[in-house]
């Protein structure tokens, strides 16, 4: 039974990073538990490696690069929970942690900002498209090679702000963000085209947030568990669950994404699509099976490790260590 607060509790401590995206993130969820418990959530700033490090995400190991400081927090006692980007975890969990909840995903795309309202099949030959992401990189540069355009994708790192100021500025043509980012943060309206995930799969876990606890804090983790929405666990387990049998952090150039088949009305099937490339885009590996919507963590996992299966046989391990930019 959820607790409610008497007036005389401490407030409940979040842990999360500092950026403007991580601030607007975290800041949802504490309404949320404030709501929910009728205790005061404060924010607790904490900097992750991925945050000072200005190398690029691949030459950094990408996987955990934003998270183990949280982590680190949450077993000293630092702070009592924190949010995560989903897509930034790892995909092994620590015993000692629990993810407490997975709320309702938001728009798991990405966008395209671009000079002038340019979409993406509107982009001049020579585009320079930046990005941090090898994922990015080899869809676009595979798409680009199939529909006969030419463009240059350029690495890039930094937070939004800076990212859509290489546009700004004239120093690129566009920049490829994830929408759920640039939605939490009030900045949607910039975005001149979504891209289709028929020809860009997100990143596994992109758009959902991930609220995690110590597993020892039982009561603190069932009331989070309160904000948790079975649908987006169901659909992010499975995505994660082929990017771990596909042996990939999360710098690989690795999309996937569980979602409902197209015209479905009521919630009975899944279908996981998965892709592998390299980041030139002259070699994709893009596979999708679908089943019954997993009813435990267990059919999630199956469904993913499944599909990673297929995706093996069809040549992705020889693309996986593509992961220069």
């Amino acid at each position: 039974m959820t607790e409610r607060a008497s007036g005389t509790e401490r407030p409940l401590r979040l842990g999360t990073r500092r950026s403007k995206l991580a601030m607007a993130q975290s800041g949802h969820v504490a309404e949320a538990v404030r709501r929910l418990t009728g205790r005061s959530v404060e924010l607790v700033e904490i900097t992750t490696y991925g945050d000072t490090s200005r190398e690029h995400l691949a030459q950094i190991g990408g996987t955990g690069v934003f998270v183990t400081a949280l982590r680190d927090a949450l077993l000293a006692g630092e702070v009592d929970f924190a949010v995560h980007s989903l897509k930034d975890l790892p995909t092994t969990q620590p015993d000692d942690l629990v993810l407490a909840a997975i709320p309702r995903r938001e728009d798991p795309r990405d966008a395209l900002v671009a000079r002038d309202g340019l979409t993406l099949d509107r982009l001049p030959r020579g585009a320079r498209v930046g990005t941090g992401s090898p994922r990015r990189m080899a869809q676009l540069n595979a798409y680009a090679r199939a529909h006969g355009l030419r463009i240059e994708t350029v690495p890039i790192r930094g937070n939004v702000d800076t990212r859509i100021g290489f546009v700004r500025d004239g120093e690129l043509d566009a920049v490829v963000l994830a929408a759920a980012g640039l939605n939490r943060i009030g900045r949607i309206g910039e975005v001149t085209g979504f891209l289709p995930v028929d020809a860009v799969l997100p990143a596994p876990g992109q758009g959902a947030l991930a609220v995690e606890c110590p597993a020892a804090d039982a009561a603190l983790a069932a009331t989070l568990a309160e904000l948790d929405d079975p649908y987006t666990r169901a659909a992010v387990t499975a995505e994660r669950s082929l990017l771990a049998a596909l042996e990939a952090g999360c710098s690989a150039p690795v999309g996937a994404l569980a979602d409902l088949p197209a015209g479905e009305r009521a919630v009975h099937e899944m279908r996981l699509r998965g892709v592998v490339g390299t980041t030139d885009g002259s070699t994709l590996v893009q596979l999708s099976i679908t089943g019954p919507v997993p009813s435990s963590h267990d059919e999630a996992v199956a469904l993913g490790r499944e599909l990673a299966s297929e995706m093996l046989a069809k040549g992705a391990a020889g693309l996986m260590g593509e992961r220069a930019l």
